[in-house]
């Protein structure tokens, strides 16, 4: 580190130039499901479809950001915030997922990122957040390769609109939940459970994303762009042989089976081994890895704990009381094809209300890791965060100090990636504020702002001001 990197660098370790956001999804927070020609998604479908969301609960509202974005984003600069990271509706934007693109749609993000640039915050855009237009799915979905070719031209159609203003594209967020989840387990939407199905999900979805970097890089070639995997400190519970295997069969399909085709253009040998009696990888056609491979500006990444993995059948230990699927300790075997012997284990730490264990340092691990085994890019941390039981207390305020201490020590994390010599340049908290969470509906909050979904009223938590405080320079 020369002099004057070294004087820029405060106390905590982290650049001056550290960029801080929040980030939000649009069909977690848009609502307006049905207006200026939007048309379904795979999650509007899942949604209400009964017994698929806790609650019975749907995006047909959410935040009903779509309405109130003006003031969402006037809230943002109140606290402080740098950069939002905020994905496009694909439905609103291609309702059917092919052809002309609906220009009501684009309009919404016009104005929003207008708003943000006048506010001096800088707009993160991603592509895709899980909201496949239901007329693709109708047609195979992301098992389909089509798909993948469907999803470059919605890029282009992006791009086309945005792309004077917006310097920073991510592709996907979170390939592995939407084809493990997705198609494997069917926990998320479109709810399917074939295991193939998934592996050629994860394959097509990484074709996609290698295509639309291609195209975006056709029309802009110094257009920043990369994706979002989310990524884990994997464990042995043990030194056992049983359990070593198991933290190599889970890091294999969670981490490896992403980064290798994204960072290397090719799958690990030993993941396509484990899947032998999935899939014959015939889905895999000449050309598609160098495609997958195409070269990034940089990669995001998305923690939020670590696996702890032991080989044998699983304990029997009962579920918590709302603790659906979507709580990774309590996955189905179609999560992890392949690995469906292998179950997940809990240490006994303070855990978040999704039951994840809190383990700062295994992100310090993971950006470790990618950051010394695969070429070196900028890395950013595109999500972080924590869902807990936050209530409005007797005088109005949200107080939320489990939240605060979360963030303070991944915050501490980050500085001490950067003292290993990891190349992180900033930090997106998830979420700006409590939103649809999926399966889980309603019922967790992981928001830095309090909404009150019966009113819609915004209340910033403690967590937001220690937000706006720790990150002033």
């Amino acid at each position: 580190m020369t002099l004057s990197e070294e004087l820029a660098v405060g106390a905590d370790g982290l650049p001056a130039d550290f960029l801080w956001g929040v980030a939000t999804a649009a069909y977690q927070i848009e609502g307006a499901a049905a207006e200026d020609g939007r048309g379904p998604s795979i999650w509007d479908t899942f949604a209400h479809t009964p017994g698929k969301v806790r609650g019975g609960d749907t995006g047909d509202v959410a935040c009903d950001h779509y309405h109130r974005y003006r003031e969402d984003v006037r809230l943002m600069a109140d606290l402080g915030v740098r950069a939002y990271r905020f994905s496009v509706s694909w439905p609103r934007v291609q309702p059917g997922g092919r052809g002309p693109a609906n220009q009501s749609g684009l309009d919404f993000y016009r104005r929003l990122v207008d708003e943000l640039l006048e506010h001096d915050i800088l707009p993160w855009l991603t592509l895709y957040h899980w909201d496949l237009p239901q007329p693709l799915e109708d047609a195979g979905g992301w098992p389909v390769r089509d798909t993948a070719g469907r999803f470059a031209e919605y890029a282009q159609l992006v791009h086309a609109a945005l792309g004077d203003r917006v310097r920073h594209w991510t592709t996907l967020n979170e390939p592995w939940c939407s084809a493990f989840l997705g198609y494997g387990s069917g926990v998320h939407a479109p709810g399917r459970q074939d295991r193939a199905a998934a592996v050629r999900a994860a394959h097509h979805l990484m074709l996609g994303h290698g295509m639309a970097v291609q195209a975006l890089r056709g029309a802009d070639p110094d257009i920043e762009v990369g994706i979002s995997l989310n990524l884990y400190a994997v464990s042995p519970q043990s030194d056992s042989p049983g359990d070593a295997d198991a933290a190599r069969r889970i890091d294999g399909l969670a981490n490896r089976f992403f980064l290798d085709p994204v960072l290397l253009g090719r799958y690990p040998a030993d993941v396509v081994n484990d899947l032998r009696e999935v899939t014959d990888f015939g889905h895999v056609r000449d050309g598609d890895l160098e495609i997958v491979a195409t070269q990034l500006s940089m990669l995001g990444i998305n923690y939020y704990s670590r696996y702890v993995v032991a080989s044998g059948e699983a304990e029997g230990r009962a579920a918590p009381d709302g603790a659906n699927q979507t709580s990774d300790y309590w996955r189905k075997p179609t999560d992890w094809p392949g690995s469906e012997h292998v179950r997940f284990v809990h240490r006994g730490l303070p855990v978040t209300a999704m039951d994840w264990e809190i383990d700062a340092p295994g992100m310090v691990e993971v950006l470790h890791r990618v950051a010394t085994e695969y070429p070196r890019l900028p890395l950013y941390i595109t999500e972080n965060g924590a869902a807990f039981a936050d209530e409005i207390g007797p005088d109005g305020t949200v107080d939320d100090p489990d939240r605060v201490a979360y963030l303070a020590e991944h915050r501490a994390a980050c500085g001490r990636a950067i003292q290993m010599g990891v190349p992180l340049r900033g930090y997106f908290t998830w979420s700006l504020m409590d939103n649809f969470e999926w399966a889980w509906g309603y019922s967790r909050r992981f928001g830095l702002v309090y909404v009150d979904y019966a009113t819609q009223r915004r209340i910033p938590k403690s967590s937001a001001y220690w937000f706006r405080d720790a990150n002033r320079r």
